[in-house]
């Protein structure tokens, strides 16, 4: 603890923070809380990167008169009624807390943040540095790497930055799309569903971009590309049992295919009975998985002849979860975290 001349604030330092960053979730599914969610989100240039004079009309006008309620119901039927909060909170809490157990201590704090929503990137980055952390470690809960979301991270994280007149160090890290420990993670999940359910085919489902964004340049497509190829290569499957979709089109724009939704049609046009979808995009359960795969993907299976469709439950607060995290963390704090004691085993 540094100690300045009279009158000025005793400064904490010497700590370093390690803080995890999903995507967002509304407070609550009441249309009002699922407005100030989504101005926030879908005013983003990242997200929506037409021109303000063309989007925020479309966006103020009609979008978020008319959406909010819509989403909010949708959020309603997955909402965690025991918490009042959406699962991405209650997962993204529980990944810090798992962290931490593993490597917090007195001099590493482990956090979490939103990008849209709360708790605010702003917010925690200000709780960390107030508590002595004068180095932090921003882990995006991005698997593959876009613009889209790690890229609006990291642009949010450094505008938090440009505020401070006494800035901590930091380190972003970077995508894990071919981790080892997620593609082991990823996996285990996968046998666990054969074991269980052996179904007839397998979609691997990430979340979709427009195709122009691909074109101009974001490396999306070609992670989800290697993480689908490296899921496949541990499963010993090919292309036809478990092809590659993309989900949560909106807007009328061309986005990347081919889409989750024609892919689940085709197999119950096909006969097929019994299959799953992983989104290897998500490494926590929200909306998209939650809602959209296991609630309206599944009716969709059904009304074109399927009989049961099963989503494949998110990473969340599981063991292979914290190792990956802890491994990520160890990694990208190297020479920040204290050193940790080698067991007698390993001596």
């Amino acid at each position: 603890m540094k100690h300045l001349p009279t009158g000025h604030p005793t400064v904490k330092l010497g700590k370093t923070g390690i803080l995890l960053i999903n995507l967002g979730t509304p407070d609550g599914t009441d249309a009002k809380s699922v407005r100030r969610y989504l101005a926030e989100f879908l005013s983003d240039k990242r997200v929506v990167n037409y021109p303000r004079w063309v989007w925020m009309p479309v966006l103020h006008g009609v979008i978020l008169r008319v959406r909010p309620a819509k989403t909010g119901r949708a959020y309603a039927k997955i909402w965690n009624k025991d918490k009042d909060e959406s699962p991405l909170r209650t997962y993204t809490r529980a990944q810090a807390k798992g962290l931490e157990a593993r490597i917090g201590g007195e001099t590493v704090l482990v956090d979490w943040a939103m990008r849209y929503g709360t708790p605010s990137i702003e917010e925690r980055i200000t709780f960390l540095q107030g508590e002595g952390c004068d180095r932090i470690v921003i882990v995006p809960l991005y698997p593959q790497f876009s613009a889209t979301t790690t890229g609006t991270v990291n642009d949010q994280v450094f505008r938090v930055l440009q505020k401070m007149n006494w800035q901590p160090a930091i380190r972003t890290a970077p995508a894990f799309h071919d981790h080892p420990l997620y593609i082991s993670a990823l996996k285990q999940s996968l046998e666990k569903l054969v074991a269980q359910q052996n179904p007839e085919r397998v979609i691997l489902s990430f979340h979709g971009i427009p195709e122009r964004y691909f074109k101009a340049g974001d490396p999306y497509h070609c992670h989800c590309q290697k993480t689908a190829r490296l899921v496949r290569e541990a499963m010993g499957w090919d292309a036809d049992f478990a092809p590659l979709g993309f989900q949560s089109k909106f807007g009328p724009e061309k986005w990347l295919g081919p889409s989750t939704e024609d892919l689940v049609i085709k197999a119950g046009e096909e006969g097929l009975k019994n299959i799953a979808v992983i989104a290897p995009a998500f490494v926590s359960d929200c909306i998209e998985t939650l809602e959209e795969l296991a609630i309206e993907l599944k009716e969709t299976f059904l009304e074109h002849g399927g009989t049961d469709l099963t989503a494949v439950p998110c990473l969340n607060d599981s063991p292979e979860m914290f190792d990956l995290l802890e491994d990520i963390a160890q990694r990208e704090a190297a020479g920040w975290l204290p050193e940790r004691p080698v067991s007698l085993a390993a001596e």
